[in-house]
């Protein structure tokens, strides 16, 4: 043992194992992309030997967690720098590189290297959950902000795991001596952030997609010193252990000392539907009409659904519209839009970037999604129906009862972007803002019921009563128009 303590290279002065096992929870359809080809532009990602099971990579699910935890530590879009002395969680505990400048005083030659991760993330295959379909098929598209319409070559459709896939996940970390707090604090950390739902996994978690959540815990620790745990280790066996617990901070025995260092505007707004909504899902079997509003399996069942995908177009464009008229230039008021709602691939050198608005996919509560209405293209020259013009559609009909919400996180907020919020909020409140297809004959009109804002310990609350606005909670209401939507006006170079 004593020898072995002394190889600090070949062992990495290793005086501790932890194993920790997770059962994730997929909340809304998630795709892990493979890059092979399939029947779909973007197909899932599946095991090589089991043609059928969903394989959710190591390298994805670490990914993920590094994220979160610099973003926990250093806010949102901190930069790693190869050339700092002092390292983030993230880099300790994932590994990094290292560029520093040699010991040599004569030589401007720097030294470089790679520090491994202490942390080892093993790949996980997907359980389907045991009702419903599991997989979905989506369409996206995108949209010509001018004339309204798809632009040519941008459609593309996808397939993505049913929510309530279930990924046994596993980790092994290793302590030394020296680094012992520090690295079992941030992975705990780490894992409190999956345990709560606060890290999407996949593509397009800003959109909705790859919600998920851990639901209970498995945790073994192994002290390298001791020969009886060492054997114990060596003898791992999964099956012999406790059930799932939930708690991952009281399971590895972390009091965390850091509070998260990344500021959010969060908007919860809930509306009634007025009239009908009407998202096309194609392909659906189950129903005779030619085109049905889109659902989505949740807990064994078919839910129509409001796609974040669908929502983030239609604020986008409504932002576009809003910034466009108010700003002095079309530079300011495109990268504006831009640094919200994130810069698109305009043409062949132009870089995209990331949304910093957070949109959840939600489900329609209350609705009625059975009624098929028959429709007819009319001829605007003779007034008559066209030749085989006749089709139907089954729309989602609302009643005093429904109740679709919105839920959206603005990260890093800026008082002008807080601004922009709000009015998209009162488009939307007001029903001047539809979400969905077919604005044109009445569809997507909105109620607003009752919104809860959000910003550090600040909250507002609004509920509409009789036809009036009620205000709550301890954020004042004329900080909503003098400090964001003035710091908007000054934004678009309006007021001083």
């Amino acid at each position: 043992m004593s020898k072995w303590s002394q190889d600090k290279y070949g062992s990495r002065g290793v005086t501790e194992r932890i194993f920790v096992r997770g059962l994730l929870h997929l909340d809304t359809p998630t795709h892990f992309g493979g890059g092979v080809e399939g029947t779909t532009d973007m197909p899932l990602l599946y095991d090589a030997q089991e043609s059928r099971t969903p394989l959710l990579t190591g390298a994805s699910l670490a990914g993920a967690l590094r994220n979160y935890l610099r973003e926990y530590e250093k806010g949102y879009r901190w930069e790693e720098n190869q050339r700092a002395a002092t390292k983030s969680w993230a880099e300790c505990l994932f590994g990094h590189l290292d560029d520093q400048k040699s010991d040599q005083p004569s030589t401007e030659r720097r030294q470089r290297s790679s520090v491994h991760s202490w942390l080892m993330v093993d790949d996980a295959f997907g359980q389907f959950p045991d009702a419903g379909d599991p997989t979905e098929f989506r369409s996206g598209v995108s949209i010509d902000p001018k004339t309204r319409t798809a632009q040519e070559g941008k459609l593309f459709d996808l397939e993505l795991l049913s929510a309530g896939t279930i990924f046994p996940i596993s980790f092994e970390l290793w302590i030394d001596d020296q680094t012992d707090s520090d690295l079992l604090e941030a992975f705990a950390i780490a894992l409190d952030g999956l345990e709560q739902g606060k890290i999407g996994l996949g593509l397009r978690k800003q959109r909705g997609y790859g919600q998920c959540h851990v639901t209970g815990w498995q945790v073994s620790r192994y002290k390298m010193t001791d020969a009886v745990q060492i054997i114990g280790w060596l003898t791992h066996d999964l099956a012999n252990k406790p059930a799932y617990q939930a708690g991952i901070y009281t399971l590895l025995g972390v009091q965390p000392s850091l509070t998260p260092q990344g500021q959010a505007f969060g908007m919860q707004a809930t509306f009634a539907l007025n009239g009908s909504l009407f998202i096309r899902s194609y392909g659906n079997e189950k129903s005779e009409a030619d085109a049905v509003h889109l659902q989505s399996w949740r807990a064994g069942e078919e839910k129509p659904i409001l796609p974040g995908t669908s929502l983030a177009g239609a604020l986008r464009a409504r932002a576009q519209k809003i910034v466009n008229t108010m700003a002095a230039t079309s530079e300011r008021a495109e990268s504006f839009v831009d640094g919200l709602f994130g810069r698109r691939m305009r043409s062949d050198g132009d870089t995209p970037s990331g949304s910093r608005l957070l949109i959840r996919e939600t489900t329609v509560e209350q609705g009625i999604s059975n009624l098929v209405q028959n429709r007819a293209s009319i001829d605007r020259f003779t007034g008559g129906a066209r030749d085989t013009a006749l089709f139907n559609e089954q729309p989602l009909w609302g009643k005093p009862e429904t109740r679709i919400t919105v839920d959206l996180r603005l990260l890093n907020p800026t008082d002008a972007g807080i601004g922009l919020l709000l009015l998209l909020l009162k488009d939307l409140w007001t029903g001047d803002l539809p979400v969905g297809g077919e604005s044109s004959v009445g569809r997507g009109r909105l109620q607003g019921k009752n919104a809860t804002l959000s910003l550090g310990e600040t909250v507002w609350k609004v509920v509409e009563e009789n036809g009036r606005l009620q205000f709550s909670g301890n954020g004042s209401q004329e900080a909503l128009q003098n400090t964001y939507l003035a710091a908007f006006l000054k934004e678009m170079g309006h007021g001083s």
